[in-house]
């Protein structure tokens, strides 16, 4: 496992000076800020489309939640139009990333201009319109001015499955890849005779987000955020492919560095034995974040078991941490430390280090930083790699070497 190299440091210099000017407290004050500024980012995404064209299902989708979920946090669905007016759902476990369910375009006595400003366009980051079969005349109006007032949009054509399946029962020499070809080029042959310029339509099954292009999307619109919110949007979005993991991992190790740096504050203060406990209190806290993040808490994993039909026994037997089986406190935190000889001597050598006169404390901060660092390292890589042995499982994929 590597240390924190130069490169993190150079990042935390903004904090190191004001350790040298205020001292620790003030420090450990404006890291904690800036990490709780990074977790509160606003991202606020509006979903539109024609009444019946499944919004509410890719809202649910989105979130995490499926069709058979009738909690309050669950946007209704059916089969006639069921939002009336703009209803925001947060994300359960990330509610800074909000999603906004707005009432088909074609339901309301709105034209385009009146619609977004009735929907309280300027909150949102972007827009995604969706459409179960064909693209109308509204949806190009909403585009045409949601581009007018230079914000970003996406055409999904939703319900893939139910066209697939069609598809095969209609067409004797079916061949899905050639029908998601044609279905992609007929969406966009239809937006561009209506004017619009280089459409980016992606196939979705809310219902089977694995599937089709729900992970071109997120990609796309990971790419095409400011770089402020992007690790919002990473840590919200469903997994449905083995990248997703990977990214949702490098956007929680990019803040590992900043924990560290606060445990290290923590250190740095004359107060024996306090940084033990406050990095314990952060390594318990930061693991149920991870935890959840991939998917592994209990009721994600139930979920996942019951879409992809796999016994939620055989999902669990391929965790192997005890941090990903067992509910996370702080025996079970300490039990995973006990097999790292560095922690454990570290901490000894930072209680040790105190009495090093002029010096001391600044060896217990660089003790405190690295073990820290090191332990969230730890345990960031142990439920990524569960997660992805889950997800292989649940999908039927083949073990990585």
């Amino acid at each position: 496992m590597e240390d924190p190299s130069d490169t993190e440091w150079t990042i935390l210099e903004p904090f190191m000076e004001e350790l040298q000017t205020n001292g620790p407290a003030a420090a450990a004050e404006k890291v904690n800020a800036y990490l709780e500024e990074q977790d509160t980012i606003r991202l606020n995404i509006a979903i539109t489309g024609e009444s019946g064209s499944g919004k509410s299902t890719f809202v649910n989708a989105f979130r995490g939640l499926d069709k058979k979920d009738r909690s309050a946090a669950a946007a209704p669905t059916g089969i006639v139009e069921t939002t009336m007016e703009v209803k925001p759902y947060p994300h359960p476990k990330y509610p800074n990333v909000t999603l906004w369910d707005l009432p088909g375009i074609g339901t309301t006595k709105f034209p385009a201009d009146e619609y977004l400003k009735h929907a309280g366009f300027e909150r949102f980051d972007f827009f995604i319109i969706i459409l179960a079969d064909r693209f109308r005349e509204n949806d190009v109006k909403l585009a045409k001015e949601i581009q007018r007032i230079e914000k970003k949009f996406y055409f999904v054509r939703s319900k893939m499955d139910n066209s697939m399946r069609d598809e095969e029962t209609t067409q004797p020499d079916f061949n899905e890849e050639k029908s998601l070809a044609e279905i992609r080029v007929d969406c966009v042959q239809g937006l561009e005779n209506q004017g619009m310029r280089s459409p980016q339509v992606f196939l979705v099954s809310s219902h089977h987000p694995h599937l089709y292009d729900f992970h071109l999307l997120m990609e796309t619109l990971e790419r095409e955020l400011p770089a402020h919110k992007r690790d919002a949007l990473l840590l919200a979005i469903p997994i449905v492919n083995i990248g997703i993991i990977n990214k949702k991992k490098e956007a929680l190790q990019s803040k590992i560095k900043f924990l560290a740096a606060a445990s290290a504050l923590v250190a740095a203060a004359p107060i024996p034995g306090l940084s033990s406990a406050v990095d314990l209190a952060m390594l318990v806290t930061n693991a149920i974040v991870y935890k959840n993040t991939f998917g592994l808490d209990p009721e994600s994993l139930q979920s996942l078991a019951e879409r992809a039909r796999v016994p939620l026994y055989d999902l669990r037997a391929e965790m192997k941490s005890s941090l990903a089986l067992e509910k996370i406190n702080s025996e079970v935190i300490l039990n995973m430390l006990k097999v790292s000889a560095f922690h454990v001597a570290s901490i000894a050598a930072e209680e040790m280090s105190r009495f090093i006169p002029l010096f001391g404390f600044a060896a217990a901060a660089a003790i405190s930083y690295a073990s820290t660092y090191r332990a969230l390292t730890t345990i960031l890589n142990m439920l990524a790699e569960d997660a992805q042995r889950v997800f292989r499982k649940a999908l039927g994929l083949e073990a990585s070497v």
